[in-house]
């Protein structure tokens, strides 16, 4: 009898369990055969996608290929002889003007045309056309640029609704999240979807170093493979928003090693608004400082470990800096946050202010750390 009722608990136990066991692999969110009346190519086709080509998917349309025709003027000696110039002068030379050829990306930011790129690929544009992903062709016109932050603002008439990008406004680049660059590396594929390239958010908040009174400050660093031609695209999160402005890269061979730099996207929406609104951005602002990088050999009489930082040497009577309470010999040491290592620096961090705006400033004065306000002034207005 007891043998009996020890078989019956084991014989319970064991179906019990295989139970739960059935009961659990149900539950798995995990897909491992199709679903009544799913072929398995549409399981697998199901799999592959992703955040990533849903993002891609819905972008391709909106990004272009940028075509530019620049008309510059060369000087040339007519015999080819090198002392022409020198027993005739260059304003007798010949002055002939020829067509340059270029090529970027951009991408449409409204339905009714209105197309981002960087000021490099269209601001010196004597004619653009934009290529489409459909086969589209379409002229533009240069609403405007702004060399300051290397952005150019475009403007096609289609006569239909175009699709288009939203910047991502609501929430800053994160680092080590997916970055995907979408753009015509080389001007390779002309009027057609264009590459995608996928790295992560390497960074945030690098400056470098200006070119051609270009300020490249607080960029977003990624590792999204970005080549020549790549210039003025887009560079998405994995919701498929933009969250910068392809710009630049750093290379030592002349093609992609992983670094490359976009505007961020709150930078842009304002300068794109400006040249939207006035068709440039205001930077006539007027501050009277007179001042240079501080010099080492100053350093140390001025209260200062090192040599950073802008001197004023002097300031004009009743201007903004005069009312805001500088002096001669005053130290500037940040604009805002950011530090200020020399007058290019400081020169970079105005770039980002217009005329009217409030600039915090911190100054060393006979050793002591500084705070001062200053309203900028406007050239317009002298």
């Amino acid at each position: 009898m007891q043998l009996r009722s020890i078989l019956f608990f084991l014989v319970v136990f064991v179906f019990l369990g295989c139970d739960q066991q059935v009961q659990s692999q149900s539950q798995n969110t995990f897909r491992t055969q199709s679903e009544p009346g799913e072929s398995l190519q549409d399981t697998i086709m199901s799999g592959r996608q992703n955040a990533i080509t849903r993002a891609v998917g819905q972008a391709t349309p909106a990004v272009v290929s940028v075509n530019v025709i620049q008309t510059q003027q060369v000087r040339v000696n007519p015999y080819q002889d090198p002392f022409y110039d020198f027993f005739f002068g260059r304003q007798r030379a010949n002055v002939m003007e020829r067509e340059v050829k270029s090529m970027g990306s951009g991408f449409v930011i409204s339905a009714d045309g209105y197309i981002v790129t960087n000021e490099h690929v269209a601001g010196g544009a004597s004619k653009i056309t934009i290529a489409f992903p459909d086969g589209t062709n379409l002229p533009a016109t240069l609403i405007g640029a702004d060399s300051g932050t290397d952005l150019a603002l475009l403007k096609v008439d289609s006569d239909k609704p175009l699709q288009h990008l939203s910047f991502e406004l609501d929430e800053g680049p994160i680092v080590g999240e997916w970055s995907i660059a979408l753009g015509n590396p080389f001007g390779l594929f002309e009027a057609s979807d264009p590459t995608v390239t996928v790295g992560v958010v390497s960074a945030t908040g690098r400056d470098l170093q200006p070119q051609d009174n270009r300020y490249y400050l607080d960029m977003i660093q990624t590792d999204a493979s970005i080549n020549r031609g790549n210039s003025g695209g887009p560079l998405l999160n994995a919701m498929g928003k933009v969250i910068g402005v392809n710009t630049a890269i750093f290379t030592e061979s002349g093609g992609s090693v992983g670094i490359g730099f976009a505007v961020p996207a709150e930078k842009a929406v304002r300068v794109l608004d400006e040249i939207r609104e006035k068709g440039f951005v205001d930077r006539a602002y007027y501050t009277g400082l007179r001042g240079r990088t501080l010099p080492a050999q100053w350093a140390q009489s001025l209260g200062l470990s090192e040599a950073k930082g802008v001197v004023v040497e002097s300031v004009d009577p009743e201007s903004p800096a005069d009312k805001a309470g500088f002096k001669p010999y005053d130290v500037i040491m940040q604009v805002d946050q950011s530090a200020i290592n020399d007058q290019t620096d400081f020169v970079g961090r105005l770039f980002e202010y217009r005329p009217g705006d409030n600039v915090p400033l911190k100054v060393v004065r006979e050793g002591k750390i500084v705070d001062i306000n200053m309203v900028l002034g406007s050239q317009r207005a002298q």
